[in-house]
């Protein structure tokens, strides 16, 4: 089984759209590091999150602004030989992202990466109150790089086109 690296622009773009959750990794300014499950929505390179106004994470992303954003779809066990442990292996796709976290004010643009959101999840539209819309915080990701891998893909694969 091989390890394939994808650079095209639409097999990035499809992990991140099947995905229903991305993994959140942030560090403190003493090097602790903390990973949050997210929902999430995607648009034009950027990564839209949202969470509380206050907690650790905001803290922490208050101090250092940088994250690195995971997806990963398709998840299971696959093996060469039942018998042998070592040809087990996890196939997946995943993506992982790399930029900083700009905290989004504005009502109207908060309101527009709401509806980001949940466009991730649904085609129905919705509405939003405004005490929501002023006591969410949304996290802009600009996507400043990337980097997709296929995991466990069959042999024969990694040399035919994808």
């Amino acid at each position: 089984m091989k390890t394939l690296v994808h650079t095209d622009k639409e097999r990035i773009e499809e992990v991140i759209r099947q995905s229903a959750i991305c993994f959140v990794g942030m560090a403190d300014t003493d090097g602790t590091p903390y990973v949050l499950p997210m929902n999430f929505g995607y648009s034009d390179g950027v990564i839209y999150l949202h969470s509380a106004q206050e907690g650790r994470s905001v803290s922490i992303l208050e101090r250092n602004p940088k994250v690195c954003v995971t997806f990963s779809v398709d998840n299971t066990l696959v093996y060469q030989n039942e018998e042998v442990a070592c040809s087990y292996r996890m196939r997946s796709k995943s993506v992982m992202a790399w930029g900083k976290v700009v905290f989004e004010e504005d009502f109207d643009r908060k309101v527009e990466a709401l509806d980001i959101i949940m466009r991730q999840y649904s085609d129905r539209e919705f509405r939003y109150g405004a005490p929501a819309v002023r006591n969410v915080k949304i996290w802009k990701v600009a996507v400043e790089s990337v980097s997709c891998k296929e995991f466990g893909a069959p042999y024969k694969k990694a040399y035919s086109s994808f």
